[in-house]
């Protein structure tokens, strides 16, 4: 399991081991085109592919992207249709590519309510790429950073009943469902809109922010590289003073 940032300070690094993004934008940029928003989703499905090959490239190491959150469902049942569907056909064309990628394959969310071709082609390829170590990509569906908690916290006490009387935050943190990735260090949304919408509640507490107009299907390997020269530019102090940083900078490895 990784460290904490709550309850240990993490090495910085000059580029993010792990981006986390909100992928907001697609039905305005199909409206602007006077397109239906099925266009503007599949454009998003080509910026996940320039995305994740731009990661790479930049040496990231894991990439969560929030695909459909638990309130999206309640969107027009139309739409909901189109995303599941889109789902379906993006699992049975891209898995393959991601394998062959050396791409590790993951999907966090209440997959239940999925139906159960979905369900088998998200086990079947996180089993195929599971042993992959190039970048982690995590998709984030019928997700909800609450459900995640309450999850996490449900897990803990089956497993240690004794914890229903009381226990320390980081007793949680196994159960929670990125358990196997570190915190993001940097966490993008497009589209304009400058809030987290419940995705990875616990995980990002101290994540970098970075908020653009862009719309996802805009959104290209230079605008990532803008995110991440942002970044770059950020005083990670988790907690200490700017002095405190300073000098552990200073100190001999």
């Amino acid at each position: 399991m990784f460290n904490s940032s709550t309850r240990e300070i993490p090495e910085p690094a000059s580029v993010p081991r792990h981006i986390a993004i909100i992928m907001d934008g697609n039905g305005r940029w199909a409206k602007q085109r006077l397109l239906p928003r099925v266009a503007g989703h599949r454009k998003g499905v080509e910026t996940v592919r320039s995305t994740v090959r731009a990661c790479i490239e930049h040496g990231v190491e894991f990439l969560t992207l929030f695909a459909f959150s638990s309130e999206n469902w309640r969107r027009p049942p139309d739409e909901v249709s189109i995303l599941m569907q889109l789902f379906l056909r993006a699992l049975e064309q891209e898995v393959g590519k991601l394998d062959e990628n050396e791409i590790r394959f993951r999907v966090i969310g209440d997959t239940s309510r999925f139906e159960p071709r979905i369900r088998a082609l998200i086990e079947a390829g996180e089993a195929l790429t599971a042993g992959h170590t190039r970048l982690t990509l995590t998709i984030a569906a019928n997700y909800g950073g609450r459900w995640d908690i309450a999850q996490a916290a449900r897990k803990l006490i089956a497993a240690h009943p004794e914890a229903a009387a009381g226990f320390e935050p980081e007793a949680i943190e196994p159960y929670l469902s990125m358990a196997y990735a570190p915190e993001p260090d940097l966490f993008i949304r497009t589209g304009g809109e400058q809030r987290i919408s419940n995705f990875l509640l616990w995980q990002l507490a101290y994540t970098e922010f970075y908020f653009t107009d862009l719309l996802w299907p805009d959104f290209d390997a230079g605008a990532l590289d803008a995110a991440i020269a942002s970044y770059q530019q950020r005083e990670r102090r988790f907690g200490r003073t700017s002095e405190q940083v300073r000098a552990a900078e200073h100190q001999p490895g």
